[in-house]
């Protein structure tokens, strides 16, 4: 792994203490590690099938020995309160073996060529190729599961990666790339290259980089597709997700779920509920028990195992929260509960009385910040929910089948999820949105399938 000269902290963003120090990139280290890669990937390629597998199961099992330590660091330079961290690591143990098994069963498909004149005689199959180096560019936010999902697939696919995670949460990341060449992986297979914007945009620019694969915001995901020309791109970017309570739905586990969708890590979540369409025949009952729920999540110290709602990632976070609250407030919307600030401490906030056009309710918060709002008509639920420049995935709670086949069939979304939160994700299924939210999609199949590409093979039999 290449090590670069100058350094950068990593600050708690809880107390504000520097919780170590790591690399800072120049644009000469980048470029050594894209050649590192890049002198792996005859290596990757040629790797077999049984091999990749054991190099994941191996770090899978690698991590599930560390789930204590890697949530403590997490907790350390995200402020992630440890309830979730803990979570996060034993995903990752999940995401490398489902990439595992998918590196096994990598295959092609025979294709009947006979089914044109021309072919009577040929024999026609294509098979799966990795497509090369994979840059890849990780948030904050789920330093260690979001970095499996780009790094397991490119393993189990035989693509070397150099990846660059957020500059506020490389500690995990760096962690992980010690864990896989313990687990076998072959140096310069998995490089990390440590910095700020420069460093993405020397790494994503580079000719020698086949793929990008970037979770973030629609911006950032603009810039990178314009500089980056003719290359395989998926894109991971915002979200705005809605929730329908309909009059059937079961409240209580409604509430439960929303509750713990819309303000786990503080919100700062791509799929977090942000929107709340209720019923107005139940809309009196979902408020007074999503607002007692709310009231009892505690906020304080991510280390502590009792704490709910910790700190967002810096101050222009948080003073950007209570701006927008701020102005939805001057705008007509009610604060039912929360909208106060102490530092990065943000209060778990409900508001009311919102239009769409608010910032608040059109825009990605990624702030624990929810909008509650009732509607007459399951139809007008659906057109509302729709409503938005993102389409990641939404929520749904209803008993009524054909409800839930009207919302599987009209929201334009990359997931609809039936009586449960937008904010599920189980790992091995297929990830992404519609719209301003992405382009392409995760989860160890389907992102293998985004790292490879068909080389198709004809054998004219009859010569």
């Amino acid at each position: 792994m290449v090590v670069a000269t100058r350094e950068m902290p990593v600050i708690n963003p809880y107390d504000g203490s520097v919780t170590a120090t790591v690399p800072e990139f120049t644009q000469e280290d980048v470029q050594a590690a894209i050649g590192k890669a890049t002198a792996a990937a005859p290596v990757m390629a040629a790797m077999a099938a049984y091999q990749r597998g054991a190099i994941l199961n191996k770090a899978a099992q690698l991590i599930s020995q560390q789930v204590e330590d890697l949530a403590q660091m997490m907790a350390r330079e995200n402020g992630k309160p440890l309830k979730y961290t803990r979570v996060e690591a034993t995903r990752a143990v999940d995401t490398f073996n489902f990439a595992a098994d998918e590196a096994r069963r990598l295959h092609g498909e025979t294709i009947p060529l006979d089914a044109a004149a021309g072919g009577v005689g040929k024999i026609g199959y294509f098979v799966r190729v990795p497509v090369g180096v994979i840059a890849a560019i990780t948030p904050f936010n789920f330093p260690l599961n979001l970095s499996a999902h780009k790094v397991a697939p490119a393993i189990a696919a035989g693509c070397p990666i150099v990846m660059k995670p957020a500059p506020a949460t490389p500690l995990t990341v760096l962690r992980l790339a010690e864990i896989l060449l313990e687990a076998g992986l072959p140096e310069g297979a998995f490089e990390v290259v440590t910095g700020g914007a420069d460093v993405g945009n020397w790494l994503t620019t580079d000719p020698r980089v086949a793929m990008i694969s970037f979770t973030g915001s629609p911006g950032v995901a603009r810039q990178i597709s314009k500089n980056a020309g003719l290359r395989r791109m998926v894109l991971e970017l915002g979200g705005n997700a809605a929730t329908i309570i309909d009059a059937d739905a079961n409240i209580d586990h409604a509430v439960n779920r929303t509750i713990m969708g819309g303000f786990s890590y503080s919100g700062q979540v791509c799929i977090s509920v942000q929107r709340i369409y209720i019923h107005e025949s139940r809309y009196a009952e979902f408020r007074q028990k999503f607002l007692a729920a709310t009231e009892k999540l505690v906020m304080g110290n991510p280390l502590d195992d009792k704490t709910d709602i910790g700190p967002l990632i810096n101050d222009a976070a948080a003073e950007r929260i209570e701006q927008w609250v701020e102005q939805a407030k001057a705008q007509g919307a009610a604060i039912s509960i929360g909208g106060g600030r102490q530092g990065r401490m943000f209060e778990p906030t409900v508001l009311e009385q919102v239009r769409d056009d608010m910032q608040v309710m059109c825009a990605e918060a990624f702030g624990p910040l929810v909008n509650l709002v009732p509607f007459s008509d399951f139809e007008q639920a659906l057109t509302m929910a729709d409503n938005s420049d993102f389409g990641l995935q939404a929520g749904v709670y209803t008993r009524d089948l054909n409800h839930a086949m009207r919302a599987v069939q009209r929201l334009n979304v990359g997931g609809v999820i039936i009586n449960d939160v937008p904010t599920l994700r189980i790992d091995n299924m297929p990830y992404g949105g519609n719209k301003d939210s992405g382009i392409g999609r995760e989860g160890p199949r389907f992102a293998i399938e985004e790292m490879t590409t068909l080389k198709m093979v004809v054998i004219n039999a009859g010569v």
